[in-house]
């Protein structure tokens, strides 16, 4: 009789924490999208959301899986960056790396390598982030959904770090990946840049191929606008 209570409250115990962290990772995913609308205000186009709810929508908790439970509490931690004063921010941040880099060293995940690079990028340790995002980019070849992503963050960085060359040679390999996947990032940010150097004709032109062959992406109105296509009025 006694070993039946006690199996009883085990299994209330999983199912309360089983709850506790699916309560956990909707305040997550409600602070994400909050940071959804910041990245895009600065044309970024942030599928980091794609990669995080994903990962809510198949979660299985369990209490024995040391990597999961490093991963869910490296999310908190990174979460609540967004609720931070200035000095409370970095030790979240080196937390959230430490609890990250656990985790991937228990299970090779793409989505906690790619947070890690978030972190690091947090941090503005800019040359880490960039080498964690290789390392995706070598390691997570298969993972062609997530591979255009990792190069997107890259030429954030490189941008950021003002290195244009590097920058432009990974937007080429965007532009060279199979599919559409952030194919119209790529033109934008190019027509820009060279916008940005004097190149008038030649921006001009990129902004023509995106109005062109992506009309329904995000920045076609801008590339209308300065392709010359879109009538005033």
């Amino acid at each position: 009789m006694p070993k039946a209570i006690k199996k009883k409250s085990v299994l209330k115990k999983e199912v309360d924490t089983e709850i506790q962290v699916r309560d956990s990772f909707e305040g997550i995913k409600n602070v994400f999208e909050q940071k959804q609308k910041l990245l895009v205000s600065y044309g970024l186009i942030a599928l980091s959301a794609a990669v995080v709810i994903g990962g809510i929508a198949v979660y299985r908790f369990n209490a024995n899986d040391k990597a999961q439970q490093l991963e869910y509490e490296a999310y908190k931690t990174y979460y609540s960056l967004y609720q931070k004063t200035p000095l409370a921010g970095q030790e979240k941040a080196q937390k959230a790396l430490e609890l990250f880099q656990q985790a991937y060293e228990k299970k090779k995940s793409p989505r906690v390598l790619l947070f890690i690079a978030d972190t690091y990028a947090e941090m503005a340790k800019y040359d880490e982030a960039l080498k964690a995002l290789d390392e995706f980019t070598q390691r997570f070849v298969r993972e062609e959904a997530l591979i255009p992503l990792a190069y997107q963050k890259m030429v954030a960085l490189q941008l950021k770090k003002g290195s244009k060359e590097e920058a432009l040679k990974t937007l080429d390999r965007i532009s060279a990946a199979a599919g559409d996947m952030l194919k119209d990032f790529a033109l934008i940010q190019k027509a820009r840049m060279l916008e940005q150097d004097g190149k008038k004709d030649e921006a001009m032109a990129k902004y023509k191929e995106l109005a062109e062959k992506y009309p329904q992406s995000p920045y076609a109105e801008e590339a209308k606008t300065k392709s010359g296509e879109k009538k005033a009025g």
